[in-house]
């Protein structure tokens, strides 16, 4: 059974940091891009970051540029966001996604087929 579950958000002052996991189960974890997504209350989910299977390639929304870095461990089965200098508009549930290969690093939510449940990021000023 496909699983991914993610961890680490929380409620954060502005300029803090976090780092997000998202831990695999039940498939081959370097035979997916992977990427993070979020959804704030009233508006769409968008694409943060996403991760080339071996970890080379990434790509970022132009809004988290410079403070967000995606990274994987395949050995370990996980997924990281390490997420910088947080604004209140990063409040949103997080949540990380798998897409199989063939696949783009890409930031549209189209290809991915398995997701998490989230974690709930907030960040106040």
């Amino acid at each position: 059974q496909v699983q991914l579950v993610e961890s680490g958000g929380g409620s954060v002052q502005a300029g803090t940091s976090l780092r997000l996991s998202c831990v695999a189960s039940g498939y081959t974890f370097n035979e997916y891009c992977m990427g993070w997504f979020r959804q704030a209350p009233g508006k769409e989910r968008e694409g943060v970051a996403a991760i080339s299977p071996n970890g080379f390639n990434t790509d970022y929304a132009d809004s988290v540029k410079g403070r967000f870095t995606i990274s994987r461990d395949n050995a370990k089965n996980t997924l990281y966001l390490q997420m910088i200098s947080l604004k209140p508009e990063d409040t949103a549930i997080y949540y990380c996604a798998a897409d199989p290969i063939p696949c783009g690093v890409g930031l549209s939510s189209r290809g991915y087929t398995d997701w998490g449940q989230g974690t709930q990021v907030t960040v106040s000023s």
